[in-house]
Order: structure tokens, then sequence, then C-alpha cells
């Protein structure tokens, strides 16, 4: 590894989403923005629903969706584990706008926790056009 690399891997539940060599990562966790660099201190932290960037060695910065999760950094090695995990190219954002004003239209428990996914998905896709 070069040294100024880290090991990454996004990890959903049902699937390894993406695993390899980058110069960054940006998650947001229940504490702020945390963005990682080579030799970065050990951290474990909670994720919140949104978007983690990636700066893959030589290639342009990637984005994902995640449902919340752990991240996770130590000798560095960035691990994101979510229940629900999702590239931005894989991402259909008709059917995220659908679902955001479904979830902002219901009043169930479960509205806010869907709008909020929603909107990191769409985010996601966003940041990537």
């Amino acid at each position: 590894m070069a040294d100024d690399q880290l090991q990454v891997e996004l990890v959903a539940a049902d699937r390894t989403v993406w695993s390899g060599q980058a110069t960054m990562v940006i998650a947001k966790t229940a504490e702020g923005d945390l963005g990682v660099l080579r030799n970065h201190m050990p951290v474990l932290s909670l994720l919140v629903d949104g978007v983690v960037s990636i700066d893959p060695v030589g290639g342009e910065r990637m984005y994902a969706a995640v449902d919340g999760g752990f991240l996770s950094v130590a000798n560095n090695r960035v691990s994101i584990l979510a229940q629900h995990a999702i590239m931005s190219d894989e991402i259909d954002v008709e059917a995220e706008r659908s679902e955001l004003e479904s979830a902002q239209g219901d009043d169930g428990d479960d509205a806010d926790a869907r709008a909020k996914r929603a909107e990191a998905r769409i985010r996601a896709f966003e940041k990537a056009s």
C-alpha cells in the first residue's frame, strides 16, 4: 500500500458494496462529518442516514448513501458497516423522489426515517451528477 492510501470496505448487510484503495473517506456520523486520511487516529462511530464519499486511488470521487451503521478506522483501514448501502450509480432517483413525497405525506412512525433515507439517496445521486 502506498504511503497515502487507505484500505476501504463499504459493506451492507447483504453484500460488499465497494472495496478498494482510497486516499480519503468522508462520512456523516452522529457527532458530525468525519474526514479520514492516512494515519488517522482509531475511531469507532455511529453513522447517521447520509452520504459517504470515497476518493479512490486513480479515480474520481464516488458517493454512496448509507442507512445508518458504524464507521471504524484503525491502522489505515476504514470499515463502513450499514444495514443498507447503495452506490450513487445504482440509485433510481425518480423512485426515491416518489418515496420522499410519500413519506412526507405520511404520519406513521417510520415516515421520518423513510424521508431521511430517501433524502440521503437523492443527495448521493445529485453529488455524483
